[in-house]
């Protein structure tokens, strides 16, 4: 009997984690030992396969012409993150102190407009700023400015779509993080006489921290491989790692390098991440 028990239990379990094993295996373990297994085979002729070890899409790699590219790759990313997290820590705190019959109707406001495709929302900063564009228009029509500002196809532009683009996912876990936030501590540290930036640095920002962690992340994972941002408002002149990357599986037909590159890409970022939750755990 006891047998019996513990066969049905396991096939219970087995039951429940099926699924998400399959969809795991399927949709994701497969295609990144492909990605790992292409990275060290060489490119034949007209993008074909040879199926030799090698090494040398790794060394290439570093050649300061694509490292140069990995450079600004992380300088826009970065700066993305940043910008982000301006935005998004005020208007998480603000959505959190609202009523909570407000927060519901804020929060799918907040949603409503990125329902909308992304390639449309991109399209659209296209025309906020071109040189003829709405925020050229307006600048010039309050007369701040004489000539139009050359904002399209620069990294300017990429930063911004980028923001415009990930700012949801830095404000929803500020928002979560901020709304189990014990107001009592906050009293408390009003009560030892506390300013207001002591109860901001002391209190509610390390408490705060983790959503802070996670919506860094959040942005800047994919502002890190964006490709169609850089490609529609870099115009072909703000080139990312993940143009190249695009380049590579595409008209170059060079699968392996595109592949090392993605593993290399991949790496940093899990490395990075490690580091960051370690000082961060360490800090607390």
């Amino acid at each position: 009997m006891r047998r019996v028990s513990v066969r049905r239990q396991t096939m219970t379990v087995l039951t429940f984690v099926f699924p998400a094993l399959f969809w795991l295996t399927v949709f994701f373990a497969i295609p990144l030992v492909t990605i790992v297994v292409y990275s060290f085979l060489k490119k034949g002729l007209y993008g074909t396969l040879i199926w030799q070890f090698n090494l040398g899409n790794y060394a290439r790699f570093l050649d300061p012409l694509y490292f140069k590219v990995f450079g600004r790759s992380l300088f826009i990313a970065v700066l993305a993150t940043l910008g982000c997290l301006v935005i998004g820590y005020p208007m998480g705190a603000w959505l959190a102190t609202r009523p909570s019959r407000w927060q519901g109707p804020l929060l799918m406001l907040l949603m409503i407009p990125f329902w909308t495709n992304f390639l449309v929302r991109t399209y659209a900063w296209i025309v906020l700023l071109a040189r003829e564009g709405f925020i050229n228009s307006t600048l010039i029509g309050i007369g701040l400015i004489g000539e139009p500002l050359g904002l399209l196809y620069t990294n300017t532009a990429v930063i911004i779509g980028l923001i415009y683009s990930w700012v949801t996912d830095m404000i929803l876990p500020i928002y979560a993080n901020m709304v189990g936030l014990d107001p009592s501590l906050i009293e408390a540290a009003q009560d030892l006489y506390a300013n207001d930036l002591k109860t901001f640095t002391r209190v509610i920002l390390p408490l705060t921290m983790p959503g802070i962690v996670a919506g860094s992340i959040l942005v800047f994972i994919p502002s890190m491989g964006a490709y169609v941002t850089s490609d529609l408002l870099g115009g072909g002149k703000v080139d990312m790692v993940g143009n190249l990357i695009q380049r590579q599986f595409g008209s170059a037909q060079d699968w392996p390098f595109g592949s090392a590159i993605s593993c290399v890409l991949m790496a940093i970022m899990v490395v990075g991440t490690i580091i960051y939750f370690r000082t961060s755990s360490g800090r607390e």
